[in-house]
């Protein structure tokens, strides 16, 4: 029998993007209401009791409000916003952040998806904090520049209509609402400086860390704890350094690379992972997550 899947918020630019990486497969059942009725918490209800699995598409209130709407149900929730990312009861949807993360992940009730941000500076910082390389209380700055589609419709409409700026740096304030997720899931105790930015296109991102080396770090030791960490996985990995480092280049995919830069000579390092915040940091991250709670190929529609 086909796995039940309800998409809440599908007409959203994740929601589309989920529901077009799961239509066409035989093994899963999309559930829609009429879209006259979304906002209708009977049909809602009676969506999520249907469902196997719910994913979530809406902004953080809505989604806490669509799990107590659940209450009682059986149903299984991936969470795609920002609602229960550091929630204890909810299992953080990030397969590759550490051993038993996948078992973990396929048999909560309750997964919550990573943000864009957050994916790529976990995936730099988890290793290197496993590995020693980077101390939990470091002093740290994380730059990032994301397209305008992370933004959401208001966003997202400036762009379209010619409105917005070539590109703007926000949230300076340190108050994003990745960085508690970034503290937890990195392993860090000190909240890192975070300086996030976005560009005149629709998708794709970069995530940088700079470090300066020395006292036992290395350009060759950071590319080995990265490598190593990630070397049997299939949607991460580390890559060569470039010359450029383009946002946009893994676009339409789920993957995830990591490149390590600088100069021991110099003293200075930057490690930067590239990925589309609608794919790895959104949409794909969320089937990835599917496919492992309903226990199917991993790598099915991504």
């Amino acid at each position: 029998m086909a796995h039940k899947v309800f998409i809440d918020g599908e007409a959203g630019t994740t929601g589309l993007q989920i529901r077009d990486r799961l239509l066409g497969r035989a093994e899963i059942t999309l559930i829609q209401i009429d879209p006259a009725r979304r906002k209708d918490a009977e049909a809602r209800r009676e969506a999520f009791a249907e469902a196997d699995v719910a994913i979530l598409c809406l902004p953080d209130g809505p989604a806490r409000e669509a799990v107590a709407l659940a209450q009682g149900l059986p149903t299984r929730f991936i969470d795609a916003s920002t609602a229960h990312r550091v929630d204890p009861a909810w299992t953080f949807g990030f397969a590759e952040l550490a051993p038993g993360a996948r078992e973990a992940i396929a048999k909560a009730q309750y997964v919550s998806n990573p943000g864009c941000y957050s994916t790529g500076a976990i995936a730099i910082l988890a290793p290197l904090v496993a590995a020693g390389l980077v101390a939990p209380d470091e002093a740290l700055s994380i730059n990032a520049v994301s397209g305008y589609t992370g933004g959401g419709k208001e966003l997202i409409g400036e762009y379209e209509r010619g409105e917005a700026p070539p590109a703007f740096v926000y949230a300076l304030a340190q108050g994003h609402k990745h960085l508690p997720e970034i503290v937890k899931y990195s392993g860090l105790t000190r909240r890192p400086i975070f300086a996030p930015s976005v560009g005149n296109f629709a998708q794709g991102m970069a995530v940088q860390v700079p470090l300066h080396l020395g006292q036992g770090r290395t350009l060759d030791g950071l590319r080995q704890a990265i490598a190593q960490h990630y070397a049997d996985e299939r949607f991460i990995a580390l890559v060569e350094p470039e010359a450029r480092v383009v946002p946009t280049r893994l676009n339409d995919t789920n993957r995830l690379e990591i490149s390590v830069h600088g100069s021991d000579d110099n003293g200075c390092a930057v490690v930067v992972a590239v990925l589309d915040n609608l794919g790895k940091g959104a949409s794909g991250a969320a089937v990835q997550n599917l496919n492992l709670m309903l226990g199917t190929d991993e790598g099915a529609g991504l």
